[in-house]
């Protein structure tokens, strides 16, 4: 199956954006929504230099004047009623992601697929949120997006099984791998990645090992291509937070965030974001 023709991004952050990217390098038209003109200004610049990055980097990327023609930064939500895809990717806030996928529907066709790049939010719960909860599913992109080959696709207690079909073309379109999961806590990949995570927090906590060598352990041990902390990092410190405060209320204490965490986020240090986490970046 060939990729939606037009796919619309809400949220400019850096998932949105690199969401974005990854549609229009493959063909598709996109536009992003974001919630005003300052931030519609700031998801354009972010658009603009991962672009330039990926056509230094990818072969099959188009030149840089092909892909700003493919791609629209808008806080005009009305342009979604065009859209044959729709991904939410706003921050991992419920209340947040509820209240922006009712806007969505109620700016797009009934039939329009819809779907949410959350990394462990309820997708059944959120698709409780639309009138026709079979046309939603997740999406769960991977941190950078563009380089990333996998794709989380996440089936709700009532998505529809030709939705689900569809995003496994989608994704292999995009030059990715779909996983398939059931709705669940954390799914398959933040579930497994926060629990591997929030051991390697304790043990720096418990000063069994430096932060570089308990990364190296994975690395060089398991052949991971980075290390727990490191990718903590990449993710946001912030992020990881919510995540496993979330599965510790669904799913018990052994995804209890450790002190350590929550007093890193509590100063602010948030991973590369921030240029500092469980290592420095500055």
């Amino acid at each position: 199956m060939a990729l939606p023709q037009h796919v619309a991004v809400v949220g400019g952050g850096r998932m949105g954006t690199g969401i974005a990217l990854s549609f229009a390098v493959n063909g598709s038209s996109v536009t992003v929504l974001e919630r005003d003109a300052q931030a519609v200004e700031a998801a354009q610049g972010r658009i603009q230099e991962i672009m330039e990055k990926a056509v230094s980097k990818d072969p099959a990327a188009p030149a840089l004047d092909v892909l700003l023609s493919r791609l629209v930064v808008s806080e005009d939500y009305w342009l979604l009623n065009t859209a044959d895809l729709v991904i939410e990717a706003v921050p991992e806030d419920f209340i947040l992601k509820a209240a922006t996928l009712r806007a969505i529907e109620q700016r797009t066709g009934k039939n329009t697929p819809i779907a949410t790049n959350t990394s462990s939010l309820s997708v059944s719960q959120l698709a409780a949120e639309l009138s026709n909860p079979s046309r939603f599913l997740g999406l769960h992109f991977f941190n950078p997006v563009p380089a990333s080959t996998l794709i989380e696709v996440i089936v709700g207690e009532a998505t529809d099984d030709a939705l689900v079909d569809a995003a496994r073309d989608w994704t292999e379109a995009l030059r990715k791998t779909p996983v398939v999961v059931r709705d669940a806590p954390g799914f398959a990949s933040s579930r497994l990645g926060v629990a591997l995570a929030l051991e390697a927090m304790r043990m720096l906590e418990e000063g069994v090992a430096s932060a570089e060598d308990i990364d190296a352990a994975i690395v060089l041990g398991y052949r991971h291509e980075t290390g727990p902390l490191k990718t903590t990092d990449l993710v946001g410190l912030d992020v990881r937070l919510g995540i496993a405060e979330y599965l510790a209320s669904t799913l018990g204490e052994r995804f209890e965030p450790p002190r350590i965490l929550r007093d890193k986020v509590a100063a602010g240090e948030l991973g590369r974001k921030t240029s500092k986490g469980f290592f420095d970046y500055s």
